[in-house]
């Protein structure tokens, strides 16, 4: 769809260099998942998966690292637009 908006200029330039998007439509398309996939994982932690407390303790290894996870994590183009959010 085509459309004429009016946007913060220096803005998406910086969400164009964050994401390192090919373009500015790439960029607010990126954007807008990225939006839409956070207020989706909101709605899921308000409704919950319908577990039990000790189901959800049993639902997580804790022999895991979260620190470990980050560490593995590239620091640099985490936000790549051309990458699936979900």
């Amino acid at each position: 769809m085509k459309l004429t908006i009016n946007v913060d200029e220096a803005l998406l330039d910086r969400v164009v260099e964050i994401t390192e998007a090919s373009s500015k439509t790439e960029a607010i398309t990126f954007a807008l998942r990225e939006i839409d996939r956070r207020a989706r994982l909101v709605d899921v932690l308000r409704e919950g998966l319908g577990a039990s407390t000790e189901e959800l303790k049993e639902m997580f290894d804790p022999a895991s690292d979260p620190s470990a996870l980050r560490i593995a994590e590239p620091a640099a183009g985490r936000y790549r637009a051309g990458e699936s959010a979900d």
